[in-house]
């Protein structure tokens, strides 16, 4: 019999991209959706990458509360836990996200080692193996931590940060069979099975469609869903993973070079393209008095932190594809599914 593995959050992009690749390699799935309105959703996505041909199924479970997550572990061999909660803080409340983020990952991880799975991947990010300050620049590892009291860091950084580190003192707690591995991405991109819940690939949607008419001076380590699916996997198998952290960020750009990239690349489909790279100084005048979802993004003007994806490399032999590869497959994704008008 295959292996069942649960994914959990399976409507959203990351995890339907886990879905389809686990069903491709020969994987029973299950996926937790929130509502059971939400599975054909899911089931029409992963359908245009692979035929679920009858091996995935659904639980229905949410991170804010604990029932269903002992129905959805029944049975299941591995976990790889992808869903949290993404964007900005609602209103002035940082545990807006701080909280579904944490008390979300232990409650799989409580209903996990209680079903004796072999092993949970959690999708963590490379903001929380960051320096806290947006001023320090260099290459940082996976021995790194942020420091989640640093009181300038954004909800969503703290709460990757948080949600990581609950996760790994409720390990140093537990006796069982039962082993943790982090992985902490960089900016997904890449193509899309789906034009609902496209998380970051939303910039490109934008980039594309002409409504991003300047680019602010903005650095981002881009990583291909596909890759980051594979390191998931990977970390999933691996006999050396287990109990360990894995960088997987990919090639630096700044958001200028994304969109030369897409102007050059894409023909007469990127003739909408921007690459006016718009004053620091304007950004912060237009988050201060104009659009406050900008504030979140101030800090990160200029700054040039890298990660190093040298033990994923080594450990699980991963190898991400270029980053330019991914902006082009994610644009024509886009344009071929409706998503955008170029």
């Amino acid at each position: 019999m295959a292996e069942l593995v649960l994914v959990t959050g399976g409507s959203g992009y990351i995890a339907g991209w886990c879905v389809a690749e686990l069903l491709k390699r020969g994987y029973d799935v299950r996926t937790t959706v929130r509502g059971p309105e939400k599975a054909k959703g899911v089931t029409e996505a992963v359908s245009t990458a692979v035929d679920p041909a009858g091996r995935l199924s659904f639980a229905v479970a949410d991170l804010t509360a604990d029932e269903g997550w002992d129905a959805a572990l029944k049975d299941v061999d591995h976990v790889l836990h992808v869903a949290s909660p993404l964007g900005i803080a609602a209103g002035n409340d940082p545990d807006a996200l701080i909280t579904p983020a944490r008390d979300g990952a232990l409650r799989v991880l409580r209903a996990a080692t209680s079903a004796g799975v072999k092993r949970v991947v959690m999708t963590s990010a490379a903001n929380a193996a960051s320096p806290s300050s947006y001023a320090t620049e260099g290459v940082t590892d996976e021995t790194l931590w942020t420091d989640p009291d640093d009181p300038t860091l954004i909800p969503y950084r703290r709460s990757k940060t948080l949600a990581e580190r609950a996760a790994w003192d409720f390990m140093e707690d537990y006796d069982g069979p039962t082993e943790l591995t982090t992985i902490l991405p960089g900016a997904v991109f890449g193509p899309v099975l789906t034009t609902e819940n496209i998380g970051s690939v939303g910039i490109v949607g934008r980039m594309i469609s002409g409504e991003m008419s300047g680019i602010p001076r903005i650095g981002l380590e881009v990583v291909d869903v596909r890759d980051l699916v594979d390191v998931h996997i990977r970390a999933m198998t691996s006999p050396q993973a287990g109990g360990q952290r894995f960088l997987a960020t990919g090639e630096f750009l700044w958001m200028t070079d994304m969109a030369r990239i897409l102007r050059e690349e894409l023909g007469p489909e990127g003739h909408r393209v921007s690459t006016r790279q718009v004053p620091d100084f304007v950004v912060r005048l237009l988050a201060r008095f104009k659009d406050p979802s900008l504030r979140e993004i101030t800090p990160a003007l200029g700054r040039r932190n890298r990660h190093s994806t040298e033990k994923a490399r080594r450990v699980l032999g991963w190898q991400p594809r270029p980053a330019r590869r991914t902006m082009v497959d994610c644009a024509e994704s886009l344009i071929a599914r409706g998503a955008v008008r170029a």
